[in-house]
């Protein structure tokens, strides 16, 4: 059983950025993912990439995907290819953003995976939605699927849980729901065969609503692993 755990950071200078990534490590995260979003202007994302042998994550959303970024998306799109072009592993695209087959071919010139992913902050995604998301997300020629949904009560998790464990097998497959009712599936979705899932560097530093910190994940994975 492969449970990956992805640490998600984001602060404002490269300096903090190259702490953060170092407590990451200590922590053993298997990706770190960078949000960009804060940074200060041509930030040296070259200095992040040769601080670190585990697979780095550019991330960097719109106001619009509740993000700090206020640029347009052609901006957002020359942040995330300076990032592609300074040597991090993934670039994170979202699934309607223009041109993202082009973005995606880009990518895969310079030897990086793209992340297409899908976010929905309204509620929970059914089982069909979530498949039809699957469906544009493959078809974009991603190398790793993310679906979002936000859980407004437990029995969502559930919904999410097995959509994991039925298509888990098509693509490298990141699901679970956000939110305080999310945490299940934050939690579980590697068990159930995702990808990875996300997790916070300590509590109070989450970059997401109902993320868990990285210790705690650990903790819980390493009883699931111990022979009964």
């Amino acid at each position: 059983m492969t449970l990956n755990i992805c640490v998600s950071i984001k602060s404002k200078t490269i300096q903090e950025t190259l702490t953060l990534i170092e407590k990451a490590e200590t922590a053993k995260a298997d990706f770190i993912e960078v949000r960009l979003d804060d940074l200060g202007e041509k930030p040296k994302l070259s200095d992040l990439t040769s601080s670190t042998k585990i697979p780095l994550i550019a991330t960097n959303k719109l106001l619009s995907e509740k993000s700090g970024f206020t640029g347009k998306s052609t901006q957002l799109w020359q942040t995330l290819t300076n990032a592609a072009d300074n040597g991090f592993q993934y670039v994170d695209l979202d699934l309607a953003a223009r041109e993202l087959e082009k973005h995606i071919v880009y990518l895969k010139e310079l030897g990086v995976k793209s992340i297409v992913s899908f976010h929905h902050f309204d509620g929970a995604l059914s089982s069909q939605e979530m498949h039809d998301v699957l469906n544009s997300e493959i078809c974009s020629g991603a190398d790793v699927c993310k679906i979002v949904g936000t859980a407004k009560k437990v029995q969502d998790n559930l919904t999410v849980l097995n959509f994991i464990s039925e298509n888990a097998d098509k693509t490298r497959l990141v699901c679970f729901c956000m939110g305080e009712q999310g945490k299940i599936s934050r939690l579980l979705s590697p068990v159930f065969g995702a990808f990875f899932t996300f997790a916070a560097l300590t509590q109070g530093s989450e970059t997401a609503p109902g993320q868990i910190c990285i210790n705690e994940m650990k903790t819980v994975y390493s009883l699931l692993r111990q022979e009964p």
